[in-house]
């Protein structure tokens, strides 16, 4: 009887090829995903994002929400009559009514800020009286045209060419115009007005230590100005002080004529609405006419 002879199993050398397959098919997979997720269809992510943001922002569905934890309350009431800051806007939109105005569309410009009548009058009176009393004091340098005062019914403008205030490339009041400056606080002290002093300079460049820029002289000259008026008893609440360098000329840069008047600080003073407001009598706003002008200049604290 013959014996069965014994079958060898055939050893595959190529069993690698198999798994070998699998990855690369696999990380071909990963690819074409990546691809797909990196390639975004603005379109769709645009009404994605829009649905997202009208599901967030939309209004609640109860009218009394339930509240977690206690409400939080200001300890202060915000009071939005008040004015954070002067804006010349309004002193602009005063200036073009000047040109082309009734006294009937001054006096609603100013109601239709807050004003009642009383305070209106009040306000047109103390103005009145500042700016009078100011001519007064001021009449010789405005002889001299080194002052210019420009008025309106509510408004004040006094332009001073700083060489009657500064030395050349200095932010400290000479000695003679300290003065003249403590002047103008003292007529401008106790009244129920805001005052912004702003700093012009000419187009000539200044850069030392303290002043980098004409930026610089320019607020560092109205804000001279500003703390000799808190001397004087000006509120400093009040108070405002503004540099604009040499970007608002009035005059031609090319010339020394033109330099002159564009090196000038201008003080602009308004009615105060905030302490207007305050007072429903309108007697605040009525102004005590200031001491009589042909008083000598008090001589106020050096600074």
């Amino acid at each position: 009887m013959s014996r069965r002879r014994r079958h060898e199993d055939h050893v595959n050398h190529e069993a690698w090829a198999i798994p070998y397959g699998d990855l690369v098919t696999l990380l071909l997979a990963f690819f074409v995903v990546m691809y797909a997720l990196s390639s975004v269809n603005e379109g769709k992510y645009r009404i994605l994002s829009d649905s997202l943001v009208a599901a967030f922002r939309s209004p609640p569905k109860s009218l009394e929400p339930i509240q977690i934890g206690e409400v939080s309350r200001s300890p202060q009431n915000i009071d939005l009559r008040e004015l954070r800051t002067l804006v010349p806007l309004e002193i602009e939109a005063l200036d073009l009514l000047a040109h082309d105005r009734t006294e009937d569309r001054d006096w609603e410009l100013l109601r239709s800020s807050g004003f009642s009548p009383l305070e209106v009058e009040a306000a047109a009176e103390m103005i009145r009286d500042i700016s009078d009393a100011l001519e007064e004091a001021l009449e010789l340098l405005i002889d001299e045209d080194l002052v210019r005062i420009r008025r309106d019914e509510f408004w004040i403008e006094i332009e001073i060419n700083t060489s009657v205030l500064f030395d050349s490339a200095s932010a400290e009041l000479s000695s003679q115009s300290q003065p003249i400056v403590y002047r103008v606080g003292e007529i401008l002290s106790g009244k129920n007005t805001r005052v912004q002093v702003e700093g012009h300079t000419d187009v000539r460049p200044i850069s030392t230590e303290r002043f980098p820029s004409n930026w610089e002289l320019s607020a560092a000259r109205a804000s001279t100005v500003v703390r000799m008026f808190n001397a004087a008893g000006v509120d400093p609440r009040q108070l405002a002080a503004v540099g604009y360098g040499e970007f608002r000329p009035v005059g031609d840069n090319n010339t020394e004529v033109g330099q002159s008047e564009n090196r000038r600080v201008v003080i602009v003073v308004m009615a105060n609405r905030v302490r207007a407001l305050d007072d429903p009598s309108g007697q605040g706003m009525r102004a005590d006419t200031a001491r009589d002008a042909d008083e000598p200049f008090a001589a106020g604290p050096r600074l």
